[in-house]
This record gives C-alpha cells, structure tokens and sequence, in this order.
C-alpha cells in the first residue's frame, strides 16, 4: 500500500467545458446547463443554500455519482459555488454565484411571454 493518499477529486479545479460553436452565446449557455439534472439543481438551490444530502432528497431519483458530477461540471462553470465547512469530512454547503442566478432572466422571460399572450404579469421574487 502507498504511504500517500490521493487528493479527494475536489481539490482539483476542473477547466470549464468548451464551446462547441465558437463565438455562439447560445450553445455557450445550453453547453454549461444542459442535460437532465443541472436546471433541476439550479431551481434548489435558486431557493436556498444547501448541503449535498438536502439536493439529494429533494431529488431522490439522481445517483450519488451523478449529482457529484453535475456540481463539480456546474462549479467549473462558475454557476455553483462549493464552500466547505470545516476539514474533511464536514459538510458542503452548495449555493448559487450570481453570475449563476439564471431565475433572474428566467423570471423576466416568464414576465415577458405573459405580456406577449395577453396574461396579466404579477410581480415575483427572484
């Protein structure tokens, strides 16, 4: 047996994804929040800050594994931020950056196809 422990795989900053259409801020965005699980821990954790067991509850169907995948994917994207609460093993706390609060275009999106259709807009939190 090594003498040395590897780093938990969170020490390490992951380089944020590529563009796979250069110069396209669309593709740029679907790149960084696409695929099944990221909007949904976004939505959490527009709510509140939260551990890594309070997103799995609320989302009980997604494995250990891939929830650790798409916040480390999300961290390097600067839309998550990781802040660890004491040496290892206490708990992370996951909350949003602002560059992350996608809920404020979000919810002026909403406001705005409502107002194109005719509905009546009420104000909300973001």
């Amino acid at each position: 047996m090594s003498a040395h422990k590897k780093a938990p795989r969170g020490a390490y900053q992951r380089p944020p994804r590529r563009n796979p259409v250069t110069d396209c801020p669309l593709t740029a965005a679907l790149a960084a929040v696409g695929g099944k699980w990221k909007l949904i821990i976004i939505y959490w954790l527009g709510q509140e800050s939260l551990h890594f067991a309070g997103l799995q509850r609320l989302m009980p169907s997604i494995s250990h594994k891939v929830l650790t995948e798409q916040l480390r994917e999300l961290e390097a994207d600067e839309i998550v931020n990781r802040d660890p609460r004491g040496s290892v093993p206490a708990p992370v706390i996951y909350q949003l950056t602002e560059y992350g609060r996608v809920r404020v275009w979000g919810r002026g999106h909403i406001d705005r196809a409502l107002v194109r259709v005719g509905g009546e807009s009420k104000p909300q939190p973001v």
